[in-house]
């Protein structure tokens, strides 16, 4: 019986975390870019600091109708907005923020969340493809291809740093990890958020959506609840890369004075700050500078970490 309160205490906190974080980086994003870009807007709605502008959103959302295009394959036009936001649930069951603080600890936990995130693009594909709109599909075709561009970079920085702790877990590569790591490891830190940007469509890897040439690409025929399911898996994303990098790259829940996990969210929202600010700051890449950037610079300073790592572990084994 207690085992299974346990799991269900555990579960329980995922589900509220996955629910609360995205908002929060919402939010965060909604302030960040008023400042930013002199957006007034987002700065007024509830009165101080434009506190309600996320309800208000919510609120926009519920009142809109749900329109299924007529000609649409409309089974997996429902479906599509949970199969892009359901593999974030999932990943961030297996993400620790402390020694032991995870809801589950699997010894290939590393590969495991590097699938899993593969599959929510697969809600992209099937959305562009059910909403019988060619705007769409080109949109989805796009994310197909920036699946296959930045898959790669992305495992090759992610086993580098698993060659450095000698493990796939992820609760032992935080725990290996040390100071002298940042440096060593920065390159594929570098590699492996940007190639997780470009996996989760953030600008300037935007080309997927693109709202200036195919107006919101997959999303053109959504509207109210399964819009927001979409926006909701973009901030659970972001989330999801934010803690993954943190655990990877920075040490997880180390650091000193504060508890664990409060280090853990600090980090996370720290990393989602810059993912605001990249988005920001950048204007959106061509679809060929898109690939060529892949190809031609990311994998080969994935290659390079890796080689590292390795004459590095030699050297001090």
């Amino acid at each position: 019986m207690a085992e299974v309160l346990d799991v269900a205490v555990r579960l329980i906190v995922v589900v509220a975390a996955f629910l609360l974080l995205p908002l929060i980086v919402g939010q965060m994003e909604h302030k960040a870019m008023a400042h930013m870009q002199s957006r007034l807007g987002p700065m007024y709605a509830g009165g101080f600091h434009g506190w309600a502008q996320l309800l208000a959103d919510g609120v926009k959302f519920a009142q809109k109708e749900d329109v299924i295009p007529a000609a649409a394959d409309r089974r997996i036009f429902a479906i599509a907005p949970a199969v892009a936001l359901v593999p974030y649930l999932v990943v961030m069951v297996v993400i620790p923020v402390g020694p032991g603080l995870a809801a589950v600890d699997l010894d290939a936990g590393l590969f495991f969340v590097l699938a899993v995130m593969g599959v929510g693009v697969l809600g992209a594909i099937m959305a562009g493809w059910a909403s019988a709109n060619k705007y769409s599909v080109l949109g989805g075709i796009r994310a197909a291809a920036q699946l296959m561009s930045y898959e790669l970079p992305l495992v090759l920085a992610a086993s580098s740093v698993a060659m450095a702790a000698g493990t796939l877990s992820l609760q032992g590569i935080a725990g290996q990890w040390r100071w002298w790591w940042l440096p060593w490891q920065a390159i594929g830190a570098f590699v492996f958020f940007v190639a997780g940007l470009a996996e989760l469509r953030r600008p300037p890897f935007d080309m997927p959506m693109a709202e200036s040439e195919i107006i919101m690409g997959p999303m053109t025929e959504y509207a109210g609840f399964r819009f927001a399911l979409f926006m909701l898996a973009e901030y659970a994303g972001i989330v999801v890369l934010s803690a993954l990098t943190t655990v990877l790259f920075l040490g997880g829940w180390q650091g000193p004075l504060l508890p664990g996990p409060v280090w853990t969210l600090l980090k996370v929202f720290a990393l989602a700050f810059v993912v605001i600010w990249v988005r920001v700051s950048y204007p959106r890449l061509r679809e060929d500078q898109l690939q060529r950037f892949a190809w031609t610079v990311l994998v080969p300073l994935a290659l390079l970490q890796l080689a590292l790592t390795g004459v590095v572990r030699v050297l001090t084994a």
